[in-house]
């Protein structure tokens, strides 16, 4: 198989795992229902991903990298940041759907975890905006990026408030960014 045949076979693969999954978690998912709407068979499915988990972390690693890219970390304006997560999330649906179904079935997901590289940079830029005195030092950079990374899912599938779609008037929207980005700056720069 050429290269590109098999880079489109991929893909086919993890677009409809990426339905299944966000549909139906890790439990429901079935491996014929997706190689059949990817149209492979499954011993292909088997030589891509090994098995449905490493089916999935190639799901997961996909969108979290893709709204990784989409989402420039800036330490020194984290309540702009927070805004393009809540965008990011309201583009991406099928990403919070996985990290709900991953978290609750027990599913490890290293692509949003410290150790991940990508993670990894964002403390260290946190850490050098608390020694510049731009971000409050009394919280540790974990937990603050936990906890802006959570207020941005506030409106999102995962909450147990309101779902936002991208059918609310864009006043909603604005409301939302208004009040995200506030309470952002409010907890963590320092005036």
């Amino acid at each position: 198989m050429s290269p590109a045949k098999a880079d489109a076979t991929r893909r086919r693969l993890l677009d409809a795992a990426t339905e299944d999954f966000a549909a139906h978690g890790v439990a429901g998912a079935r491996v014929d229902r997706i190689a059949a709407a990817a149209g492979v068979n499954k011993a292909q499915l088997y030589a891509y991903f090994g098995d449905k988990l490493g089916l999935f972390d190639a799901v997961f690693r996909l969108h979290a990298d893709a709204v990784a890219d989409a989402v420039p970390f800036t330490a020194t304006d984290l309540a702009a940041y927070a805004v393009r997560l809540y965008d990011a999330f309201l583009a991406r649906p099928d990403l919070v759907r996985l990290v709900t179904w991953a978290k609750l079935e027990g599913i490890h997901t290293g692509s949003l975890a410290p150790g991940n590289p990508a993670v990894a940079a964002k403390l260290r830029a946190l850490s050098e905006a608390q020694r510049n005195g731009g971000v409050i030092a009394s919280l540790d950079p974990q937990d603050i990026l936990a906890l802006i990374t959570s207020m941005a899912l506030t409106w999102s599938a995962a909450s147990p408030y309101a779902t936002a779609t991208q059918d609310d008037r864009p006043e909603e929207h604005d409301r939302r960014r208004r009040a995200l980005s506030e309470t952002v700056r409010r907890s963590f720069v320092r005036s």
